[in-house]
């Protein structure tokens, strides 16, 4: 089914840096699928081989003519190799593709330079017949979406190895969804989108001109020359170009800007261009400029065929075969244009560079082999560029070619999606687990301070010093049993002494100082625990003010231990029910007797009995006696209880700093890497 018109829907869109590139080098045409190889089973998306086999009526060249994009400067540096089988054509007729991809254009290629090339208005009189993408199931549109859902909520925020590659990724995935694969499964593949890419002076650009008949993009000795994706067009796909989803995610520009666009293209129309195909002109993979390395990544990405060029000086260099390192990876459809080739050597760079491709793999790329000769206007000479724009027009003009050609790459990008996003989730889960391993190096230190505090308040040693001495004053002087009244002879309640204030605020201060101390070793534990954890604990660790207490710790601390003691009192007055038989005889100071139990509960005695027996009546005994074992043990068990509580609750207020701390740097959603898993598995049943 064939329309004139295009109509395309309407999908999200993103952008982000490029994925960098990772294991061995080699790109080229996928190898035949193995039994357990899947690949897109919907109408869209069929099994897809390589463009070009045996029998197929356009063959494959090694030592074909191509082009030269030497330095892509205006000076001739070499001959054209007379021995080329291209020479005996007729340069004017191959310089007319227009005739052969029947498609509306100028006369030649010249004119369209001049700019006087009757282009016209785009879309007039040049729209043309495109198949109609075929329906796309709603189970693999809603798992794409899916998918794009998943990758967008990870969150890689902590700073652990591999993470700066992580978020570079998944900014990657994004945007290839985004460009390439959410759009492309919904649309015809006419046209279909051709990139260039290659390292510095390959003569990309050149090429770019040389087949478009005109100078659409800019070349010269300037390294780097191109700084913003040129995307050369039919004038009647220009529209489809301007409205559509692919490169969606890129702002569509006139003309080039004076600094690189890393989220433009330069849209320029050329009737040299076949119709059905268009040509993205990208900057060097090894440009100087960062930047520039991700825009041309990213058209990578997006492209539904790569165009790779080097150079006959450059064919073994790192950054060559990291390109085809990546094409490999994507299973993507690849060309190769060797340029700038001498004649004297042809043969012998010919045989190395197929052989090292043999090797890697790659032995069955399609080549294309452009001669060292001079650049005029930018442009090679026709007879250079010939097989490639055979190559080009045979795209356009054949469509099942071109639609077997993306299928492939199609195909080959979602099929990486098998290991790169589960590289994503097994990354974010190791963001978790450290995460995890910060937070739980937070509660060791602060639960050891807290079992400190057990240990302190039952042993007797919080017992020490000014408490000791306050007690024994008050056990001694006899305001110990002044405490107690006989009911006959009392005539009101029995107000405490000062030595009763002292002992209180004693035992207060005490429990202040137990607290203090435990908080600071607690910061102390956590840095140091955090220190040992390279990377992002250790970053965490130099946040400002982590290795100590805050300033106001005194003040909350105090206010916890009086909350404290007065929740004892009020424990005496409503729980301390005197024992029948005593409660005849005598009555008690509330106050007095909420300390006494203070001093019996912080483990008086448990270090030094004799000293406790010197001191008057034992505490525990004096109680047990008025209150009895049982009444006596359910107090004690409630005010311990509420004084860890109290200073559980402290402790809390503590770690709050160092949660803050990890959220600052960035929460990993632990349940995110389960969804991703799961939106792959959906793709691929969906597929």
């Amino acid at each position: 089914m064939r329309s004139a018109a295009r109509k395309t829907p309407d999908h999200g869109t993103g952008a982000g840096p490029s994925e960098t590139v990772t294991d061995e080098p080699g790109a080229g045409d996928p190898p035949p699928e193995s039994p357990g190889e899947r690949t897109v089973a919907f109408p869209q998306l069929r099994d897809a081989g390589p463009v070009l086999r045996p029998g197929d009526p356009e063959p494959t060249t090694h030592d074909a003519p191509s082009e030269i994009p030497g330095a892509e400067d205006d000076t001739e540096n070499g001959a054209a190799d007379d021995a080329d089988p291209a020479d005996d054509a007729d340069p004017e007729a191959e310089a007319d593709p227009e005739a052969e991809a029947g498609a509306a254009g100028t006369e030649n290629g010249e004119n369209a330079e001049d700019g006087e090339d009757g282009e016209g208005a785009p879309g007039e009189d040049q729209v043309r017949e495109i198949p109609m993408p075929e329906p796309v199931s709603a189970a693999l549109t809603d798992a794409l979406n899916q998918l794009r859902t998943a990758v967008k909520d990870l969150h890689f925020g902590l700073d652990v190895p591999g993470s700066e590659d992580a978020r570079k990724a998944q900014a990657a995935v994004l945007a290839q969804l985004d460009d390439y694969v959410i759009p492309r499964v919904h649309l015809s593949t006419a046209p279909a989108l051709i990139v260039v890419a290659g390292s510095t002076g390959a003569g990309k650009s050149t090429i770019v001109n040389s087949l478009a008949g005109r100078r659409v993009t800019a070349t010269g000795v300037r390294r780097p020359t191109t700084g913003t994706p040129v995307l050369a067009v039919h004038p009647g796909d220009l529209e489809w170009y301007a409205r559509g989803d692919l490169l969606g995610g890129l702002e569509r520009l006139d003309e080039p800007p004076a600094a690189a666009a890393p989220g433009g293209v330069v849209l320029v129309p050329s009737p040299s261009m076949p119709a059905g195909v268009a040509l993205l002109d990208t900057p060097d993979i090894d440009s100087v400029v960062e930047e520039h390395h991700e825009i041309a990544h990213r058209m990578l990405d997006a492209a539904d065929l790569w165009v790779f060029v080097t150079t006959a000086s450059r064919y073994a260099d790192a950054p060559s075969w990291g390109l085809l390192r990546r094409a490999k990876e994507r299973r993507a459809r690849l060309v190769i244009v060797l340029s700038r080739v001498p004649a004297r050597s042809r043969d012998v760079i010919m045989k190395h560079f197929a052989r090292m491709l043999k090797e890697y793999g790659l032995g069955d790329v399609e080549r294309f082999v452009i001669s060292e000769t001079s650049v005029q206007e930018g442009r090679l000479p026709e007879i250079e560029i010939a097989e490639l724009r055979m190559w080009l027009t045979g795209l356009s003009i054949d469509d099942d070619r071109r639609e077997e050609a993306v299928r492939t790459t199609l195909n080959g990008v979602l099929n990486s999606f098998r290991t790169r996003l589960p590289a994503l989730a097994r990354h974010l889960e190791t963001q978790v687990a450290l995460r995890a391993d910060l937070r739980s190096d937070v509660d060791a230190a602060y639960m050891g301070a807290l079992t400190e505090i057990d240990e302190a308040t039952r042993d007797g040693s919080l017992l020490r010093g000014e408490v000791l001495a306050r007690w024994q004053d008050f056990a001694g002087s006899g305001d110990l049993m002044r405490t107690l009244q006989l009911r006959r002879g009392a005539k009101g309640q029995h107000q405490g002494p000062e030595r009763v204030r002292g002992l209180k605020a004693a035992i207060r201060t005490g429990l202040e100082s137990l607290v203090t101390s435990a908080v600071e070793r607690a910061a102390e534990e956590v840095v140091t625990r955090w220190r040992q954890r390279a990377g992002a604990g250790d970053r965490l660790a130099a946040t400002p003010g982590l290795g100590r207490p805050p300033e106001d710790i005194a003040r909350r601390t105090a206010r916890t231990v009086a909350a404290w003691q007065e929740h004892v009192t009020e424990l005496i007055r409503t729980e301390g029910v005197t024992k029948r038989s005593v409660a005849k005889l005598v009555s008690f100071d509330v106050e007095s007797l909420s300390l006494i139990f203070m001093i019996s509960l912080l483990g008086y005695g448990a270090t030094d009995p004799q000293a406790a027996t010197a001191a008057g009546a034992l505490p525990q005994r004096l109680l047990r006696g008025l209150l009895g074992a049982e009444s006596l043990r359910s107090i004690s068990a409630k005010a311990r209880s509420d004084l860890r509580a109290r200073i559980g609750l402290l402790f809390d207020e503590e770690t709050l700093r160092y949660v803050d701390a990890l959220d600052s740097a960035g929460i990993p959603d632990e349940a995110a890497a389960t969804r991703l898993y799961q939106a792959t598995y959906t793709l691929e049943v969906a597929r």
